[in-house]
């Protein structure tokens, strides 16, 4: 334990180190309050609700950070962006030019990071709109006009790409995989939160 604890404090002696930690400090604290801004024109005392009736959609709502209960500009969260990555890596076992390029070392991994961003988007559009299918059928939401679908749709989709920026910024200025560290971040954001609701349970 002693030697853990002299090895942070020697790594924070480090100026580049400390420049670290401030930085990923800051995305943190940008990703939590754009957490907290609703999409328009959702009914966010309907949604808690439904959220609190639903076992699944409690958990998914974890891992999101709160984003879907509070269904902000980030409540489709890096799914797309995951998404995306396994169907490239299953791509690459059976097109041989994206198997040559993930060969090519750095290079190559750039393209297929590229690669990546770009398929994201579809992705997140389809999600947007089974997002939005979802809550109309649920009554959480009301029939938008088509300019405010649209406007739903390129808002939920330019929250999931400022995600992945935000993640691609922590890689690359960070302590370390910006994306795994801000779903760990939007986990931990929650767990007061889980045994706040688990304590109100055990003294009802």
């Amino acid at each position: 334990m002693n030697k853990v604890l002299s090895l942070f404090t020697n790594s924070i002696k480090s100026e580049e180190v400390r420049k670290k930690l401030l930085f990923t400090a800051l995305i943190f604290c940008v990703f939590r309050i754009f957490a907290h801004i609703p999409v328009a024109g959702v009914n966010l005392a309907q949604l808690k609700i439904l959220f609190s009736q639903n076992q699944f959609l409690g958990l998914l709502d974890i891992f999101s950070g709160g984003t879907l209960a509070n269904f902000s500009i980030m409540a489709l969260g890096l799914n797309p962006y995951i998404n995306a990555s396994i169907i490239l890596q299953l791509l690459t076992m059976v097109y041989p030019k994206l198997e040559q390029l993930q060969k090519e070392g750095e290079q190559g991994r750039q393209k297929i990071n590229q690669y990546t961003r770009m398929l994201t988007v579809p992705l997140a559009v389809l999600q947007a709109i089974g997002m939005y299918a979802l809550l109309k059928n649920q009554g959480i939401i009301a029939d938008l006009s088509s300019l405010s679908i649209i406007s739903f749709i390129v808002t939920m989709t330019a929250g999931t790409m400022l995600l992945v920026w935000m993640g691609e910024l922590l890689t690359e200025k960070g302590v370390g995989n910006g994306i795994s560290l801000l779903i760990f971040a939007g986990i931990v954001s929650r767990i007061p939160i889980i045994f706040t609701q688990t304590a109100s349970v055990i003294n009802a």
